[in-house]
């Protein structure tokens, strides 16, 4: 068979803020096919979605210098946890004070490119009524929204688990980007403790590029996140040997779904030992090891490799992030950091409107150390003790 010709990428600008701050105007998505020839009784065909040419630009917007994600999608339920540690209720409205609290943060935008929101907030205003995707915007913050329904018990594994939250995907997209996202997440997990079994990483893998390509038809922008657990007393080797397997897995299953690599971003853990072991890792080491599995494993196709904490203190988090960012890398390096963002800023707050402008200068603390870590300038300078604090949890439920 005769090899398919396709036309190159063209170098894609930055996305227009007018461009994704007008959501409702944009055209509805559809699928071109592309044959593959010569003209064979079975020709095989790609599909390429008609949001090829946004998927780009909204993965380069959110990947730019100086730049990375707060992940604020927390479920209702884990909302709750976060606001118990500070003695509030798990209700609606403190909910919103303290996701207002977030995205109202003033120049926000100068360190952050996209939020992930959670159902609830992508449908919120702000306490003073004004909807939380409009301040986003206002902020050229790209809004991002969680699709996984959570995990749950995979049978026939060794007490692992699997992300569930495909059924029904599609449609749910489709009326995500219309409400104004423009990027989507979903996380499933691997423990290297409970193996992990062939069955578990597979089951991972093909879970991330079926959302993945689902995202991608819709005009979502899809992060892939297979997080690799720290619990465990593993040694650094051991958490490499499993990334490996995982990202190789991974990148085969988005492939075979045809996800198209200009249009993704990656949301991986850090190359580190298990939170239990006795071995601890410098910043040097994380990065060396880090940047070693994703020359081995991803395409320089992918514009941003964001990574997620993963129960790794504030301080620590951004250490090994401006490690990696000594040298040039093929990817935009950056974070899409939950708790490694938001620790300082919650205790600061404590749910006292007083407290609310000293909370968001927390954040804003946070995001700009991170930003420096991403230009690979970060020092470590003048940090406070509640950002050295370990954030690990044993058997982490997000």
């Amino acid at each position: 068979m005769a090899a398919a010709s396709a036309s190159l990428l063209k170098s894609a600008p930055v996305l227009d803020k007018s461009e994704w701050v007008k959501g409702q105007t944009l055209r509805q998505p559809s699928v071109s096919v592309v044959r593959c020839l010569p003209t064979a009784p079975s020709a095989l065909t790609v599909r390429a979605s008609s949001y090829a040419d946004e998927l780009v630009k909204t993965a380069k917007t959110i990947a730019s210098p100086g730049r990375g994600i707060l992940a604020m999608d927390e479920s209702n339920a884990t909302c709750g946890k976060r606001l118990a540690s500070i003695g509030l209720e798990n209700t609606e409205a403190n909910r919103q004070a303290y996701r207002t609290l977030l995205v109202s943060a003033p120049g926000l935008g100068q360190y952050i490119s996209g939020a992930i929101l959670f159902e609830e907030t992508l449908y919120q205003s702000t306490v003073d009524g004004r909807k939380i995707i409009d301040v986003l915007k206002e902020q050229n913050i790209v809004p991002g929204i969680k699709v996984d329904k959570g995990l749950v018990p995979l049978a026939g594994s060794n007490n692992e688990s699997w992300c569930q939250g495909l059924d029904g995907l599609a449609s749910r997209s489709a009326a995500y980007y219309q409400q104004g996202a423009r990027f989507a997440k979903w996380r499933t997990v691997v423990s290297i403790p409970n193996g992990p079994s062939a069955l578990a990483v597979k089951e991972a893998a093909w879970g991330l590029a079926r959302y993945a390509a689902i995202s991608q038809d819709n005009g979502l922008v899809p992060i892939v996140e297979p997080e690799i657990l720290l619990d465990g007393e593993h040694n650094i080797d051991r958490t490499f040997e499993v990334a490996q397997k995982v990202w190789a897995e991974v990148f085969f299953y988005l492939a075979e779904n045809n996800v198209f690599f200009e249009g993704i971003l990656l949301k991986p853990s850090m190359v580190t030992p298990g939170a239990e072991s006795k071995d601890r890792a410098t910043p040097q080491q994380v990065a060396d090891y880090t940047l070693k599995l994703l020359r081995r494993r991803i395409p320089p196709a992918v514009p941003g490799i964001m990574f997620l904490s993963g129960g790794q203190s504030e301080v620590e988090a951004t250490l090994n992030l401006n490690a990696m960012n000594q040298a040039p890398n093929p990817w935009h390096v950056s974070f899409s950091y939950a708790r490694a963002l938001q620790n300082t800023t919650l205790k600061t707050w404590g749910g006292r409107p007083e407290n609310v402008k000293a909370a968001q200068e927390a954040l804003l603390i946070r995001a700009k150390a991170n930003s420096l870590a991403q230009l690979g300038k970060y020092t470590g300078e003048g940090e406070s003790e509640e950002a050295k604090k370990e954030l690990f949890v044993k058997g982490y439920v997000y």
